[in-house]
């Protein structure tokens, strides 16, 4: 960062605290994922990443890009660099109206939005050998992400590529975020995809941020003060084990709702559920319905569930293993493997037909889904989708989460086993539509979260309202 047009040496304006927040800038690995509580210099940490290389000997060749969702979501990053940059590079200017800053030795960091896919094309054929993302997890899937890779470059010999990313724990995105760098590995630790291509997290905590402790002593206080306890383990903790960003974060409880497989007792109804998806994942749900008969636990323990308690009992995920992503096979394909399934988990002639999404009834050039999968075996009913549908079926999901709860339980619950890993990794944390709040952001990957609310709709007339379910 000692370039010609600074007078003075950045650590006199800025340096980076001791610890994490020098390691991130310090990092030589590809893609960095800075994360961990508030108040740990996320913000500062990205900007001056760039910074760092800029007045070096790059000149225009190094540009950089940082992506919010919105504009008036970078407000804060124009604050920052403003205070900043000014004082470290003499001569630097910010246009106002296209959001780009350009050095006098010619480098310049464009301060960008890309809210869906489709925005990735008004950066095609760019190239940013710096690309940075602030508050990652306020997108709910990674096709933003992972689609302006493909600008990450440069034609410059010897260039540094970067891409970086911040964010806490919390948001629409915490569950794919944390599938792709918090699961696979602890901080610090350096993950390489099939490409062979590396990535690492670095985990800051706001404790080493002295200079905001010392200029606001009060702020972790003010943290341990949040009384929604999801956000307070996110925010305060740097806890990625929360249940976050979801239209169920005040009801999902994984010591309640998931539940080690027992046999199901013969006198209760099995069924299915369908949500059709070729380029986008398919899912299919096996369920018990109690009728009110014990059931004999793991344990060798026998409970009774109150009638038209529900079960999720197993799954079947059509995806490639990418969020998101299907797999492209074909109806009939669908149909052989769930018999299969049936098959091998002993249940063949005893699953009754269950609701699947109403498009697979829909003829095209003579050709219908539901026809497609009946001739191979597998028999669905149309689901509910009548207007109101969406919400009426969130707010039961919602009525029986919460009756899985009570002590004793005296209403019809619901309960998923522990088996199902994929409603647990996409359900508890479906996003709340930003236009609709008792509706989901038909954006996140809400196949499975379809697919539960055709099964929990099955029991509901299709006249009878559903009054709006509050805890």
């Amino acid at each position: 960062m000692n370039g010609k047009s600074q007078p003075t040496k950045p650590s006199e304006v800025w340096k980076p605290n001791p610890g994490n927040q020098a390691l991130f800038l310090s990092c030589p690995v590809y893609e960095v994922l800075f994360d961990g509580t508030r108040g740990n210099g996320k913000t500062d940490s990205l900007i001056m990443d760039f910074a760092q290389h800029c007045g070096i000997g790059f000149g225009a060749n190094w540009r950089g890009i940082l992506f919010r969702q919105t504009y008036p979501q970078l407000s804060d990053v124009v604050a920052k660099s403003k205070r900043w940059f000014r004082q470290i590079f003499p001569g630097i200017k910010f246009n106002e109206a296209d959001y780009v800053w350009t050095w006098p030795t010619g480098e310049q960091l464009f301060l960008r939005h890309m809210r869906t896919e489709d925005d990735y094309w008004n950066y095609h054929g760019h190239e940013y050998p710096w690309i940075g993302w602030e508050e990652l997890t306020n997108w709910p899937l990674p096709g933003c992400y992972e689609s302006m890779k493909a600008c990450s470059r440069s034609s410059f010999p010897g260039m540094p590529r970067k891409y970086r990313a911040t964010c806490n724990p919390y948001g629409v995105g915490h569950n794919w975020v944390k599938a792709r760098f918090v699961e696979p590995a602890p901080a610090l630790t350096v993950i390489r995809d099939e490409s062979g291509m590396k990535r690492v997290r670095i985990h800051g905590r706001v404790q080493e941020n002295t200079i905001l402790l010392s200029a606001d002593p009060e702020y972790v206080r003010r943290l341990e003060g949040i009384t929604d306890e999801n956000k307070r383990k996110a925010w305060l903790d740097g806890s990625w084990d929360i249940v976050s960003g979801g239209i169920f974060d005040d009801l999902w409880q994984t010591d309640r709702h998931l539940i080690q497989p027992f046999d199901v007792p013969k006198s209760w109804r099995i069924d299915r559920s369908f949500d059709w998806g070729s380029s986008k994942p398919f899912s299919v749900g096996w369920w018990a319905e109690s009728d009110g008969t014990d059931a004999t636990l793991r344990d060798g323990s026998t409970r009774s569930f109150p009638r038209g308690s529900v079960f999720r009992i197993a799954e079947w995920y059509g995806w490639n293993g990418q969020p998101d992503t299907g797999c492209r096979m074909l109806a009939a394909e669908i149909a052989r493997g769930i018999l299969k399934h049936e098959l091998e988990m002993g249940l063949s002639g005893r699953v009754k037909p269950g609701p699947a999404d109403s498009s697979i009834f829909d003829t095209q050039n003579g050709v219908c889904i539901a026809d497609d999968m009946e001739r191979i075996g597998v028999k669905w009913i149309r689901a509910d989708k009548s207007p109101g549908s969406r919400v009426n079926g969130w707010e039961l999901v919602r009525k029986m989460l919460a009756a899985s709860k009570t002590t004793p339980q005296e209403e019809a619950g619901l309960f998923v086993f522990d088996t199902c890993r994929q409603f647990v990794r996409t359900v508890p944390v479906l996003p709340r539509s930003e236009k609709n709040p008792d509706d989901v952001d038909t954006d996140a990957e809400d196949h499975i979260g379809d697919e539960l609310r055709y099964r929990i709709l099955m029991n509901t007339p299709r006249d009878a309202s559903v009054h709006v379910f509050r805890m």
